[in-house]
């Protein structure tokens, strides 16, 4: 038994410390930043994160899905270090260095693709996004692209248009990139068409190719289906195997590229090294960053090596798979190969397994879900309505951290459930006891 000593307060929060940098940043900061509450980090180890007051808190948020071999692994900081102490950067756009080539010979190789794969490098997750988009309209010689209401791929310009997921990310920067289309995502908890599954033999993947191919778009002028195997910020929805398989299907008739978002589910965080593995289908084009690295900047967008068909000068980065970040992710993918992966298959299902009976004791979880340590709850003031309850959620995650507990938002109203894949079942059950807590002051 691991012995719990945290969270713990040693001042008020926000404390002094926090207050003065909480002040600074208000002066220099853009404001377009999204915080949840004023937790200003001094440091981190593991699932601990110690602000710069000294107050420890139990991090279910893992830096938005990024950290997750935990906060500061040594392993990860041991091979930052000694990439750094040869050289931080030689922009692999115009010379060549190992780092890149083994990095990218691990990813093909961690895939566990039947078909041969060649590796893109950029900064981030959007920077994958519009590396995919621009691939695919270029391989294809077609336009036109679909992508799912509820979606988040990123917000620069493509990919935002990609994205479906909040209003405010969109407000304010038209026109968009043309050519995108979203359609419903196979969101059985809230399905569009008030079907029932598997009644509804997925009828969302069918409407694509029996109205909106017939009415709208031609299929023919399609290059990709851009797609979440979970959507994420839309509120970490996990649709049945046939949704996928369907989908892959509809590509393959149509001569459609399959694209799979694997930013934010990737690297271990579903129980398995890639989502998409879930789900039995083998993407043309996937994207990976969070925790690609473990914090570290990087992103990649990996293809079947027949359509990165670009020529040299096409798409390039100058910082796209940095040294100092490729030696972190090799490291990162080490310690998910030798362990990391099944404590999140095994902690998720012991998660998931918990949060059920919280929602049998408290009505306002409407609905449990995800895979591995991906995980969310939907908040509902009525069950049988599906009312969202989004202030109550909001007061979830501002209650959690007031008791030391990191949570984050998604969707209207659910909270996402996402430790460092280092989480161990002590750890689960102090922060399920707080959220139990919270849920308890709210039904008073």
């Amino acid at each position: 038994m691991k012995n719990i000593d945290y969270p713990s307060f040693v001042t008020e929060v926000p404390g002094p410390k926090a207050r003065e940098i909480l002040a600074k940043d208000k002066r220099y900061i853009s404001p377009s930043y999204t915080r949840s509450y004023p937790l200003v980090i001094d440091k981190g180890e593991g699932v601990i994160v110690t602000d710069v007051d000294g107050n420890r808190f139990l991090d279910f948020s893992s830096g938005i899905g990024v950290c997750n071999t935990g906060h500061s692994h040594p392993a990860v900081v041991a091979s930052i270090i000694e990439q750094a102490k040869k050289f931080l950067h030689m922009s692999g756009t115009d010379f060549y260095y190992g780092a890149q080539s083994n990095l990218a010979e691990k990813i093909c190789e961690i895939s566990d693709m039947a078909d041969d794969l060649m590796v893109y490098y950029g900064n981030s997750g959007a920077e994958a996004i519009e590396a995919a988009l621009k691939l695919v309209r270029y391989h294809t010689k077609r336009s036109l692209v679909l992508s799912f209401f509820g979606a988040f791929h990123g917000r620069t310009m493509g990919a935002l248009s990609l994205s479906g997921s909040k209003m405010i990310h969109e407000k304010g920067f038209a026109p968009l990139v043309p050519g995108v289309t979203h359609v419903p995502y196979g969101y059985c908890y809230r399905c569009p068409y008030n079907l029932k599954y598997p009644d509804c033999n997925i009828y969302c993947v069918d409407w694509i190719k029996e109205d909106l191919f017939k009415r709208v778009i031609p299929a023919e002028e399609v290059a990709a289906i851009f797609v979440e195997p979970i959507q994420g910020e839309g509120g970490y929805v996990a649709p049945p195997k046939e949704f996928h398989q369907k989908l892959y299907e509809l590509c393959r008739e149509f001569g459609i590229l399959y694209v799979a978002d694997e930013i934010q589910s990737g690297m271990g965080r579903t129980g398995k090294m890639f989502a998409f593995q879930h789900y039995g289908i083998e993407p043309d084009v996937f994207t990976l960053a969070k925790g690609i690295a473990s914090g570290m900047p990087l992103g990649a967008m990996v293809s079947k090596h027949e359509i990165m068909s670009w020529s040299p000068g096409s798409h390039a980065s100058t910082f796209g798979g940095n040294p100092v970040s490729c030696q972190a992710a090799l490291a990162t993918i080490e310690l998910l190969q030798n362990g990391l992966v099944n404590n999140a298959a095994e902690m998720g299902e012991y998660l998931i397994a918990q949060l059920r009976k919280l929602q049998e004791e408290h009505e306002l979880i409407g609905d449990v879900r995800g895979k591995g340590l991906m995980v969310a709850i939907e908040l509902v003031t009525d069950r049988e309505k599906k009312t969202k309850a989004v202030d109550e959620r909001n007061e979830v995650i501002e209650r959690a951290f007031q008791k030391g507990l990191l949570l984050l938002g998604c969707g209207e109203n659910s909270v996402r459930l996402i430790p460092p894949l280092v989480v161990c079942r002590e750890e689960l059950d102090k922060g399920l006891s707080i959220l139990d807590e919270v849920l308890k002051e709210l039904r008073k």
